[in-house]
Formats: structure tokens, sequence, C-alpha cells
């Protein structure tokens, strides 16, 4: 079943489900592209890792106090304010988990030699988010900037921290108001970036990927890759639209126009 709606669906950014819908894009990406790319270019499915604290303490969560044995504080001796007295540290042990996030990547390789030609990377609730998730992101972004490498970025969530490497200001001046937006950075290109501005109405764009100098670009129907990670993912039985709400919210207007989507395709009733 496809998503009713003629771009991205706004209800895939719910951070329950994106992570999802990320893994099955990239995957999908990567066979889009492979059979389009001439030889002797492929396309693999990479990784990026990195460590950071888990939210889940191990051990006790208590503070441990000294009092006069009768469950309260004595005061001090002139009558004044009362103190807290530790008996001993509180000891909590934090454990560190691997967080391990896929990227898309065009390879080329010429005799014994594999060279990475370009990055393609869809953006997670992670990376948008202030973190060591971000953070190692944006360290990642900053050497494929400074390389031989094109970065593709490509962003499909509203909320969070701008994160593509163009600021946000930047991008608005220049291609107008967007929802969404994709981002290429040729290598080559003298600090050219070649922006795909989305409102949430419009189908998703084809991006031109560009391979090594001398061997032009292919093309990445972003609409084609979408809707077929919606086909074969859960998302229709998962999402409830009738009672799901949007993460972050859409504007009234933008509501309004997602209603009726919804009520034309029978998935809501008419009010």
């Amino acid at each position: 079943m496809p998503s009713p709606f003629p771009g991205m669906d706004p209800y895939l950014e719910h951070p329950a489900i994106f992570p999802d819908l990320h893994d099955r894009m990239i995957v999908y990406v990567s066979g889009y592209l492979q059979p389009r790319l001439p030889v002797p270019y492929y396309s693999v499915v990479g990784s990026r890792v990195w460590v950071e604290p888990s939210q889940r303490p191990i051990g006790p969560d208590a503070r441990v106090m000294r009092s006069n044995g009768q469950g309260r504080v004595p005061e001090s001796n002139g009558g004044g304010v009362a103190t807290l007295t530790r008996a001993k540290p509180v000891i909590v042990k934090i454990i560190e988990e691997e967080m391990r996030e896929t990227l898309v990547e065009i390879r080329s390789r010429l005799d014994d030699h594999e060279r990475l030609v370009a990055s393609i990377e869809i953006l997670s609730p992670t990376n948008k988010a202030k973190g060591p998730g971000r953070d190692s992101y944006q360290k990642k972004q900053r050497e494929v900037l400074a390389s031989q490498v094109h970065l593709i970025e490509i962003d499909l969530l509203r909320g969070g921290e701008h994160t593509i490497a163009v600021p946000h200001e930047i991008a608005w001046a220049e291609a107008g108001p967007f929802d969404y937006l994709a981002s290429v950075h040729p290598f080559d290109g003298a600090g050219e970036y070649q922006l795909y501005p989305i409102l949430l109405q419009e189908k998703l764009p084809t991006i031109q990927i560009p391979l090594l100098p001398g061997d032009g670009s292919v093309d990445l129907d972003m609409q084609v890759v979408t809707d077929r990670a919606y086909d074969e993912g859960p998302y229709a039985r998962q999402i409830h639209y009738a009672e799901t709400t949007t993460f972050p919210p859409l504007s009234a207007d933008q509501m309004e126009w997602a209603n009726r989507i919804l009520r034309e395709k029978g998935i809501i009733k008419a009010s």
C-alpha cells in the first residue's frame, strides 16, 4: 500500500518510526544506484560508530543523608538553619553504549586501488539533537568537506537542529522556504553547494549525485526510494492516521492539507 501523501509522509517523522525508515532508505538508495552506476563505480552501505553514555543508571539512585534517627535533621546549636551531612558518596555506574548509523558510499576501483567518491547521508533524529550523535556526525561532515569526496546530505525531518553543512539562514535566503532539504557539495566545486528545497506538499526531488571529474553524475530519485520504503515497511499498519499526531506538529494550513488528503484517500472519515 503506497503512502497517502505525494511526497514525504509527515507521520513518518515520529522518533519511534523514523529510525526504521532511515535504515530501509539507506539500503534502497544503495540498491537504486547500483545498476545505474557506470563501471567501475559501485555503492556500498557504510556505517559511522560512536560511543555515548547510556541513559540507564546501574545501581541505586538514592541520596544518603545523616539524620538524628527520628526522621528529621537536627537544628544547629544556635537555632539556625538545619544542615545536611552526606554519610558517604552515592555511587552510580554508567555503561557506555556503542551507537551505529548507516550511510551510502559510492566507490570506484581502478586496478588494485579503491577510492571513496561520494558519501550520501540521510539525517536521523540523532544527527539533529545536541549530544554525542550530532557531534560525531559533524566531525565526519567536516572531514568529508575537507577531502576529495562529494558530500550529499538529505534531511527529511522538519524538527531538530539544522545540521546540513549550509547554514540555515543562507539556505533559506538563497533557496526560499522549505520543510525538507537536500544538499550536494561536489568536492571540485570550489565551495559550491547544490540545494534542493522541498515543501511538504511537493514530491521529493531527483538528486544528481556527482561522480569523479569527467564522468558526469547519476540520478537518485528520492520519491521512488521513499515509496519503496513505505510499500515494503510496516507503516501502513503501524500508523493510525485518525489518531496519531505528527511530530513535530504541522502548521494549521499543513494540517488542513494533510487531513484533506487523508479524507480523499478514505483513510479518515469526513468531519
